[in-house]
């Protein structure tokens, strides 16, 4: 949360003396409530240097829409998103354009986009969306809801999502879509749903029911530590950062609309298994090296041993050893293997821990870099960014 500063308006017929307090509340609709369970300071007054000092507590939400060529839907979705939520106080959307062919960047501000995020060229859903993370958190934003631009997740739902972030009892928050009852999923869908959030749930080391679902709410504190780095989907990578972060993650059962349209992203079921599959073994190498390449080099060099002791018996005690001759050299290939991937995950131990201390420095620099110029805003780490201020041309 931020707070913004009301001594101009605080300073106007108040003179020193004057008596300090708390006003506990709900920071929404810039009136103070008090029906928030997790009571906060919403109206700070204090003293500094005999001046009377007033600070108002602000709930900043960000509603990130990556998109690639959904003229044709956003306003659908534009129409269903809240601009006025309990216990927020001010809503602000953001649409990622990911170098779309068609109006999407216009669509999107003809219908109530704040800002428009846009690639210059295709790059892809992963990227798409952590650059709308990174910028919606130089926005200033404490909560980033991630939301799909084919109208799959309903607008209103929004609030359900980010309910366990207001009462801080979670830092992320995944929309359960109820995949084996959703009536807009075909049979063969709800199964292997099912089946493929099970192993994503055991990599994971979480209880995510729905681990694919894009619907997702981020507090500050987990967004700032999200990097992805698979090409093809953030949903999988992200959720296996949470989980070895040992952050809080949650669910809440959500509705779904009707497909408008076949996903881009997955050609085929057996396709997205082949994806999610290479991006599961991605995961355990990149985030657990040593595990990961010491138990498959350990399986490899006792089949090595095995086989090298096989020939060292019979050549030592029976005098046959020409029969086992090439137990020698498979014995010595596994072997070898199995010694050259455990180094591979020592060597992989020491660049994890150093990648670590990197992402320490990034993540204070993601949370200090914060936008003060929204009015002249047109460009963000390069990309274009176009708003009411500075329209599509």
């Amino acid at each position: 949360m931020r707070y913004r500063d009301l001594r101009p308006q605080a300073e106007e017929g108040l003179t020193d003396g004057c008596a300090v307090g708390f006003n506990y509340g709900t920071p929404a609709t810039g009136l103070a409530r008090t029906e928030r369970s997790v009571p906060v300071p919403y109206i700070k007054l204090f003293f500094l240097e005999k001046k009377f000092i007033v600070q108002l507590l602000i709930m900043k939400l960000a509603i990130q829409i990556p998109a690639y060529n959904e003229a044709e839907h956003l306003p659908a979705v534009m129409a269903e998103l809240p601009r006025l939520l309990p216990g927020v106080d001010e809503i602000v959307v953001v649409v990622v354009d990911d170098g779309s062919t068609d109006d999407t960047a216009r669509v999107a501000l003809e219908h109530g986009a704040d800002f428009v995020l846009q690639h210059r060229r295709n790059r892809g859903l992963s990227k798409a969306f952590i650059d709308g993370i990174q910028f919606c958190l130089a926005l200033g934003a404490d909560i980033i809801v991630n939301t799909d631009a084919d109208n799959q997740y309903p607008g209103s739902e929004i609030i359900k999502l980010i309910e366990p972030l207001l009462q801080g009892r979670a830092d992320l928050v995944i929309g359960d879509r109820q995949t084996l009852e959703n009536k807009h999923f075909s049979p063969f869908k709800r199964m292997m749903e099912h089946l493929g959030s099970r192993v994503i749930r055991r990599v994971s080391n979480t209880n995510v029911p729905d681990t694919v679902s894009g619907f997702r709410a981020f507090s500050r504190y987990a967004a700032l530590r999200m990097q992805v780095y698979n090409p093809y989907s953030y949903t999988l990578e992200t959720l296996i950062q949470a989980g070895k972060g040992q952050m809080k993650i949650e669910s809440v059962l959500i509705e779904t609309n009707a497909a408008t349209r076949a996903s881009r992203l997955h050609k085929g079921m057996f396709n997205f298994i082949w994806r999610q599959g290479g991006a599961i073994i991605r995961s355990y190498v990149l985030y657990q090296p040593l595990r990961t390449f010491l138990s498959i080099g350990a399986v490899l060099f006792l089949i090595g041993a095995v086989l090298l002791g096989r020939f060292l018996v019979y050549y030592l005690l029976f005098n046959g050893s020409s029969r086992f001759i090439q137990s020698v050299s498979i014995g010595g290939t596994f072997l070898v293997a199995g010694i050259t991937l455990i180094m591979f995950g020592f060597l992989g131990d020491a660049m994890r821990a150093n990648r670590q201390i990197s992402e320490e420095s990034m993540i204070h620099q993601r949370d200090t870099a914060i936008i003060s110029n929204l009015e002249n805003l047109s460009e963000f780490r390069g990309h274009p960014v176009f708003s009411k201020q500075n329209p599509v041309s």
